[in-house]
């Protein structure tokens, strides 16, 4: 009885290792008649995404506009205007053709707003809220993406 067993032990065996050969043979001929650059993984470059040097000076601005609102809401004193922000008109852009008469307008808007923060800190939040507002207009005319993020500078 052991023998009988043991017997069908190794046919089984010798029946599944042939089974896997046989699967082995038929990948090996489908890769075969594959054209040769599918036989190569791909070599994808990665390349690092860099911010251009506008999208730089708006995530500061944002920052800035985050804190400056934080200081407003609280009563605290305004400080100084910083003075990175008329960097606006010389700043590189993603898409230079963005730098239109459009832009330059919203971005003087922009500016003038910020800089009653600073001169009228009496109606901060008024002026405050005309700057975030100027924002969401030039960025509804070139690029929309960021206005959720803007909205929620306005102080309510």
């Amino acid at each position: 009885m052991k023998n009988y067993i043991g017997l069908a032990l190794a046919l089984i065996s010798i029946i599944g290792c042939n089974k896997k050969q046989e699967a082995s043979n038929t990948v090996t001929a489908e890769k075969d008649t594959l054209p040769a650059t599918c036989n190569k993984p791909a070599k994808k470059e990665f390349k690092m995404y860099e911010m251009s040097q506008m999208a730089a000076l708006m995530e500061q601005m944002y920052v800035d506009n985050q804190r400056l609102k934080e200081r407003i809401i609280k009563g605290d004193t305004i400080g100084t205007f910083p003075k990175h922000i008329l960097n606006i008109h010389s700043s590189a852009m993603t898409d230079e053709s963005d730098n239109d008469a459009f832009f330059k307008e919203q971005a003087a808007k922009f500016i003038k707003a910020q800089q009653l923060i600073y001169s009228d800190p009496d109606n901060a939040k008024q002026h405050f809220n005309d700057a975030v507002s100027s924002c969401v207009q030039c960025h509804e005319g070139k690029c929309e993406g960021p206005i959720p993020r803007i909205k929620k500078l306005y102080i309510k």
